[in-house]
């Protein structure tokens, strides 16, 4: 994989998003819809990990949150962000804090 410069890298807003809401897709098996507080504001970000997490079992958890990502149209919505995941032999697995921190918080 290409590397970045130190400077690029800094161009990414990643910040702890707390999770208000949940949502399956209706017409996808692997989208769920969910209404992010990335500290300054709330987005919706549609993310596929339906088949590895329940969206009730998300409400008011934390995770990893790349905010300045262009905003993309899946299905007809508009994801503003996305939420970062190891992407392992099982499905997606969210990154979390492991301390409780405010959403918006920025990852350094």
């Amino acid at each position: 994989m290409e590397q970045i410069s130190f400077e690029e890298f800094k161009k990414l807003d990643i910040r702890v998003g707390k999770i208000l809401s949940a949502d399956n897709m209706i017409g996808s098996e692997k989208l769920l819809k969910l209404y992010v507080d990335v500290g300054s504001e709330k987005r919706q970000i549609i993310a596929g990990i339906a088949k590895v997490y329940d969206p009730d079992e998300l409400i008011g958890k934390s995770f990893v949150v790349l905010v300045n990502l262009e905003p993309r149209k899946l299905m007809g919505f508009e994801s503003q962000g996305m939420i970062l995941c190891a992407d392992t032999d099982e499905g997606p697995v969210c990154l979390v804090p492991i301390k409780e921190v405010p959403p918006g918080i920025k990852i350094l």
